[in-house]
């Protein structure tokens, strides 16, 4: 049966159809749409619909134009997620590859201000990744990641996870991280701190609380970083 808007704003409709094509994996990461034309016949909307949406999709770096080829579905390749989302740099920001070390993951029953932040259930769970990250062979972050469990079924079991765990989403559970939210803020080494990251209590450290969206706003995982500062900034160019 073919999917057809409904009665509601007409952009809004055609925008939550492709929307909803790839969060049901009707089209998978790396995949070409059909043509705006074919698209526009398909939905019983104007090429023109068709071409706005698309282009309000490509700036959220869901689709991506390929010149000459068309518009494909946009990968979480461990590279792309790096240079999006990950802005720790040398001062004068010279930008940095961090690898994974250490880890562990366990399910257990959310917080009071985990459910808060991620919209759950009291009876919901969660995954709660910790990881250590290494730049230049030196631990540089200490991590937690919380992620709702429902949505993310046996991540507990995998033998290791990737050192971008965004790629991860996309290919394996169909969750497509479009925006992250972050706040920056300075803090002073804990003991914890001191022991995963190798520095000294009461050292300045980073600490980067991010809240990471998927497509149509759902917040699916808050990872706070703390991040040993004394050779490494926060790093975003402005245009």
């Amino acid at each position: 049966m073919t999917e057809t808007p409904g009665y509601r704003p007409l952009y809004r409709q055609v925008y939550d159809i492709v929307v909803g094509k790839v969060v049901k994996g009707t089209w998978r990461p790396g995949e070409s749409l059909p043509s705006e034309h074919n698209l526009a016949k398909e939905l019983g909307v104007s090429q023109g619909t068709v071409r706005k949406v698309l282009d309000a999709l490509t700036a959220e770096k869901l689709l991506e134009r390929r010149q000459g080829k068309g518009t494909y579905i946009a990968e979480n390749t461990q590279e792309r997620s790096l240079f999006r989302f990950f802005r720790i740099a040398r001062p004068g920001g010279k930008r940095l590859t961090p690898e994974r070390a250490g880890e562990s993951v366990k399910v257990r029953a959310a917080r009071t201000h985990e459910r808060t932040k991620l919209d759950l259930d009291r009876a919901d769970k969660i995954v709660e990744i910790s990881r250590i990250r290494l730049i230049d062979g030196t631990p540089a972050i200490y991590e937690s990641i919380i992620l709702p469990a429902h949505l993310f079924p046996g991540i507990e079991k995998r033998a290791s996870l990737p050192n971008t765990l965004y790629s991860l989403y996309q290919t394996e559970y169909g969750i497509n991280i479009v925006s992250a939210h972050e706040e920056v803020r300075a803090e002073l080494a804990s003991a914890e701190d001191s022991r995963q990251l190798q520095i000294k209590t009461g050292d300045p450290i980073l600490v980067v609380d991010r809240l990471a969206l998927s497509l149509q706003e759902r917040k699916v995982e808050w990872r706070m970083s703390r991040v040993k500062s004394q050779d490494l900034v926060y790093a975003v160019t402005l245009t």
